[in-house]
């Protein structure tokens, strides 16, 4: 194999065209490549657009803030968790914003919320598409638009409303603008690749950063300048990034605490909080209080009042109470911590464990492979070669990705969507190259296409059995590979182009069976409408234990209805219909009415939003009646203040069937507070 590598040929060619492409007439002007994109942009559609009813209302804690945002200007900038605009989401507001505008049109339902993401998903198999072919020509764009389509972690955050499908089409295009400048040497183009990647950072935060490092690595090592003025120029260009990162921030934070909602997620009502900590050192390092998978906490002290906005007295214009933050935890996107999600221990291998191999892995070993043998093919006398900026561009932001989900101490699954358009990219440039190299050293590029397809079916086999999965069809890409293989083999004696040509195919075709069987799985099965959308795990039943996807619905579930008429008819002067611990519990209660619920502890019980005496302020302003609350003493934030509130001048409330509400681990109960 050394051999090999090291006799490569020296330069890599330009572009890679379709076989016999343009020996082919067709009518109304359609090319081949028209043709197969065309195909392959229908195949994506289908993926990500089939069986949408299954999705329901979607991941409703964003579902509910996109309710929320449509009902006042202030809600929608600092994208408010529920009407009450009393605390905000943990993330930044951009893909929200696109959310609201599409539920502005359509309505505040599951398809509209999602609508954004699918777009985005179609736009970027069509951008990397571009930026593959444009330097390897059509097969090497069509191979990656494939292997993207068919990517299954991609499909399952396409159809679902978390942002990670806005935030990959926005480094995208930042991966066109530094393609364009390092090209070309022109700032212009560079300071539109760190806007771009700052217009990210407001969809997901320092996710957006994960590609920044190969990004500057491309213009700085590959740009025909000076290297002071490269220097200079990504000196102006990080000036930018920096601005247009924080601006939303900044705003946040410059706004009086009592005029806006308390920031989802941090620990001192302060956006730059929620950027460094809970969105930034905590995705590495994992901690933090009440990240799920840590047992509940002890009673703790009261949340400190320099941390939270004054009581109800002070209550701004609008009738919003400054109260406290609605973060997010696991779900819509809190630390994970670690016990709670199956992603496998820490190291080189935990993208091949069963917890994550689902995701995006079933490519990653020719994609791996790949990058060594471009890396391999020829010296690095050329720094300016399109197979330079190629191996930095998309070589470095996948090893970044891989290098950050094997060792980071929590993360979701569906964040390895960032792996999939530059494993993509790697995919179809190098089994274009292997194509290419076919014609002038056969046996080596027969033997380097054989290495990949045995390490990655290989692989893709023992993730199938991983999950319980293999069936019949697994013997489709083995009779694919197994069949190329062999006319592999059999047309290194002959001297004919169509019998490698098919063979090529078949093996390629045989590396892509899995992917899209497990795609197609992902599209009926798996659960994308929920809070921490992923691929197909081996599933196929719901949570309530029937087989299929999960319904859809509007709201409230089980005898909610009940209650929620109940509330209904008894809250009509208060501005708070409910009080929850959590917006697991009242989401859906806010999309069933459209008024304000309370999340006393954010998105999963963890924050401390309000406590006790807070609540006794609302109760006697007149804003709050009712308040379900789990009273077994298991506060996620270790604040039992309002259950000892609860207990001592709160009523429960006896109407039958109305008492308890089982809901997760336990039940919750119905008080009422005040006259």
């Amino acid at each position: 194999m050394r051999k090999v590598l090291m006799e490569f040929p020296r330069s890599l060619p330009r572009q890679v065209p379709l076989p016999n492409a343009t020996s082919l007439r067709l009518p109304l002007g359609l090319t081949p490549t028209g043709l197969a994109l065309g195909a392959i942009m229908v195949l994506a559609a289908l993926l990500r657009f089939a069986n949408l009813e299954a999705i329901g209302q979607a991941n409703t804690y964003y579902t509910a803030a996109v309710a929320s945002m449509l009902q006042s200007w202030p809600n929608f900038f600092f994208v408010a968790a529920e009407p009450g605009g009393s605390v905000s989401v943990d993330k930044p507001p951009l893909g929200l914003w696109l959310q609201t505008l599409s539920a502005f049109f359509l309505g505040v339902n599951g398809f509209a919320v999602v609508l954004p993401q699918l777009l985005a998903g179609l736009a970027a198999v069509l951008l990397l598409f571009h930026l593959v072919q444009r330097s390897f020509g059509p097969l090497a764009g069509l191979l990656a638009a494939l292997a993207l389509a068919v990517t299954p972690v991609a499909i399952a955050v396409e159809r679902n409303n978390t942002p990670d499908a806005l935030l990959i089409l926005a480094l995208l295009l930042a991966a066109w603008a530094f393609l364009k400048a390092s090209e070309s040497g022109k700032l212009r183009w560079l300071l539109l690749g760190t806007f771009a990647v700052g217009i990210g950072f407001n969809i997901k935060m320092l996710q957006a950063f994960l590609p920044l490092p190969a990004f500057y690595a491309l213009y700085l090592f590959t740009a025909a300048q000076p290297w002071r003025k490269k220097l200079r120029n990504l000196l102006l260009a990080t000036a930018l990034l920096i601005p247009v990162a924080l601006a939303w921030a900044v705003v946040v934070d410059l706004t009086p605490a009592h005029q806006r909602p308390y920031v989802g997620g941090s620990t001192n009502n302060s956006a730059l909080d929620l950027i460094i900590g809970y969105n930034g050192i905590q995705r590495l390092i994992g901690g933090g209080p009440g990240t799920p998978g840590d047992p509940p906490q002890g009673d703790g002290p009261p949340m400190d009042g320099s941390n939270r906005p004054a009581p109800p007295a002070g209550q701004p214009d609008g009738g919003r109470p400054p109260l406290g933050p609605d973060g997010g935890s696991a779900g819509p996107g809190g630390p994970a911590g670690g016990g709670m999600f199956n992603l496998g221990a820490a190291g080189p291998l935990r993208l091949f464990q069963s917890g994550l191999a689902a995701q995006a892995s079933w490519l990653l070993p020719v994609g791996l492979l790949m990058i060594v043998v471009l890396g391999a093919a020829g010296g690095w006398r050329n720094p300016q070669s399109a197979r330079h900026r190629a191996l930095i561009l998309w070589g470095g932001w996948l090893l970044t990705c891989v290098v950050f989900f094997s060792v980071a101490s929590f993360f979701h699954e569906y964040y390895l969507a960032m792996l999939g358009a530059p494993l993509a990219a790697l995919v179809g440039i190098g089994l274009a190259y292997l194509w290419e190299l076919r014609a002038s050293h056969p046996q080596r590029a027969a033997l380097l296409l054989l290495v990949a397809a045995s390490l990655t079916l290989g692989f893709q086999i023992y993730a199938v059995g991983m999950y319980n999965t293999l069936g019949w069809w697994i013997a489709l890409p083995l009779a694919l590979t197994m069949l190329g293989t062999a006319l592999l083999l059999f047309s290194l004696r002959r001297t004919g182009v169509w019998l490698p040509r098919v063979a090529f195919a078949l093996v390629i075709c045989g590396l892509l069976v899995v992917p899209t069987v497990w795609s197609g799985l992902t599209t009926a099965y798996a659960d994308t409408g929920s809070p921490l959308p992923q691929a197909y795990n081996g599933n196929t039943n719901r949570p309530d234990g029937a087989p299929g996807p999960r319904p859809g619905g509007a709201g409230p579930a089980r005898n909610d209805q009940q209650l929620v008429d109940y509330l209904q008819a008894r809250t009509q002067d208060t501005k708070y219909l409910l009080v929850v611990p959590s917006s697991q519990v009242g989401a859906r209660y806010v999309l069933a009415t459209g008024r304000p619920v309370l999340y006393a502890g954010g998105f999963n019980g963890s924050d401390s939003v309000i406590d006790g005496d807070d609540l006794a302020a609302l109760v006697a302003q007149g804003d709050v009646r009712y308040v379900l609350w789990d009273m077994s003493g298991r506060e996620r934030n270790g604040d039992s203040s309002i259950r000892s509130y609860l207990q001592s001048a709160c009523a429960v409330v006896s109407d039958a069937g109305l008492a308890v509400a089982q809901d997760g681990r336990g039940g919750t109960t119905l008080h009422r507070c005040g006259p």
